[in-house]
């Protein structure tokens, strides 16, 4: 028979390959940046590093994000030993390792148990084949709008295969998830209450509820130590007034309440309506300029208030015309998930480069190199990217065969999250395209969560789920039990 000692060895080979497996799918995930020669920036990435490097408070965005990122720059380097030609993306490392753990915990939730070859397969098709390298490696939030539904998920379903500490973990991981942008929170609420109808008990939805909990406490909290008020988006009420008067009823409110509400969009009713980010961001947009044409600094910070009580009135009085902009603008999301919008240079030397202009030379030099600020990563990454829409719409009719599947077999915690992770795509839509704007971007850095839930849904079952530590206290009290009953006992 094979004694504790052999169970012990077994424990630990199962967890090095564990380990092993998660750092090469990890490895997989990170190559993007290494075809661009640096991590990925976007615009807004300059808000982010620069709230601390600047220091600069992010009045548009929420702060747990950008006061993450120097945990892994230290204000030195995005792109550790750039100067001696060997660029490690420190930053970038930490997502893909969030994500390739991640998607070990997934694997096992929905097929019962975690293999080796399944996580490296399973990764090695995402990194080729869907968006999610490239949010991975870019330096924004955005690769959080999937993982938090994830984390929900595997607390609300899968709760009984995973250990105490991978519990934690994703409770806290889910809790920064849904903190680092507002556009997450409706996904994570939409997701708490499915899980609490799919999984028919309160326990599975407090679990989930947990991370959300804790984000919107701590955001309320910041707030009101930073602003002196407590609140979840003391200025979010400006990009809901973008989208309204650019879809229409909000300027009709506009026009319709002028002059008489005394609003300072009223010297600007024959303007409107006009492009959502045009009025967010234009120098010369209303929310920026005066009616006689002087600057207003901070200009969309300052509407905040006035913002509120346009987008009272419009949603009292014009619900239907708001309700057929949403859904319309929802629908158009749904369709606009291209990779390509994040990997150009436009904008990059006025915002990231700003930031990276604080730190060390040679960094600023390792930037400047990098295929995107370049503008050749477009290029480059086209071939990657042609296969994505076919494969994102052949694995929708895959994972719904799949989630049938599960359903039929009454296999609760792979329905629970193969169906989560398809809603959570949906709301996404709604959440963006009809109370921002419909961007690819905004859709591009979920819709992977379709091609993943065909993967995982298709694969073979290993039966009832543990995690791999249970596994191996299950095979040390059979080896202890065939032990005493054996007649040399």
């Amino acid at each position: 028979g094979r004694g504790p000692a052999a169970a012990d060895a077994e424990a630990r080979e199962a967890r090095l390959i564990a380990v092993a497996a998660i750092a090469l799918g990890a490895a997989m995930l990170l190559w993007p940046a290494l075809l661009n020669g640096y991590p990925l920036v976007f615009i807004d990435s300059v808000s982010y590093l620069g709230q601390t490097l600047f220091p600069e408070w992010p009045w548009d965005k929420t702060p747990v994000y950008g006061a993450l990122l120097p945990l892994f720059h230290a204000g030195r380097s995005l792109w550790a030993l750039a100067a001696s030609g060997l660029g490690i993306p420190v930053a970038a490392i930490a997502q893909v390792l969030i994500l390739s753990h991640l998607l070990w915990l997934t694997q096992r939730g929905v097929r019962g148990e975690a293999s080796a070859a399944g996580h490296v397969l399973l990764c090695a098709g995402l990194a080729a084949l869907t968006s999610a390298p490239w949010f991975a490696v870019t330096l924004m939030p955005d690769i959080f709008a999937s993982i938090g539904p994830l984390c929900l998920l595997l607390l609300g379903f899968a709760r009984d295969r995973l250990s105490a500490a991978e519990t934690l973990w994703l409770v806290l991981l889910g809790a920064v998830s849904v903190a680092v942008h507002l556009s997450h929170l409706p996904t994570a609420m939409a997701l708490v209450l499915f899980i609490a109808l799919a999984a028919r008990g309160f326990a599975p939805a407090l679990r989930a509820a947990l991370p959300v909990a804790i984000a919107l406490g701590g955001l309320v909290a910041v707030n009101a130590w930073a602003i002196g008020r407590p609140t979840l988006s003391p200025h979010g009420a400006v990009f809901l007034l973008a989208r309204l008067q650019a879809d229409g009823p909000a300027a009709s409110t506009i026009r319709d309440h002028c002059p008489a509400a005394g609003w300072h969009l009223c010297g600007f009713v024959d303007r409107l309506p006009m492009d959502s980010d045009a009025f967010l961001w234009d120098a010369q947009a209303p929310p920026n300029r005066t009616v006689d044409g002087q600057p207003i600094a901070m200009g969309g910070m300052r509407l905040a208030p006035e913002a509120a009580a346009i987008i009272a009135t419009t949603l009292r009085e014009r619900p239907v015309e708001v309700a057929e902009a949403m859904v319309g603008n929802a629908l158009l999301q749904l369709g606009r998930f291209a990779v390509g919008d994040t990997l150009g240079n436009r904008h990059l030397a006025a915002s990231a480069r700003r930031a990276v202009t604080r730190m060390p030379l040679s960094e600023l030099e390792a930037f400047d190199a990098g295929a995107q600020m370049r503008g050749a990563l477009p290029a480059l990454a086209r071939p990657w990217l042609t296969p994505q829409v076919p494969v994102v719409l052949a694995s929708l009719a895959l994972a719904l065969v799949a989630l049938l599947r599960a359903a039929w077999r009454h296999d609760r915690p792979a329905a629970g999250l193969l169906g989560g992770m398809l809603l959570a795509v949906g709301v996404n839509a709604f959440a963006t395209g009809a109370l921002s704007a419909p961007v690819d971007r905004y859709q591009a850095r979920i819709v992977w969560l379709v091609p993943l839930a065909a993967a995982l849904g298709l694969a073979p079952r290993f039966g009832i789920g543990q995690t791999d530590a249970a596994r191996v206290r299950a095979r040390m009290s059979a080896w202890q039990n065939s032990s005493s009953s054996s007649p040399s006992s």
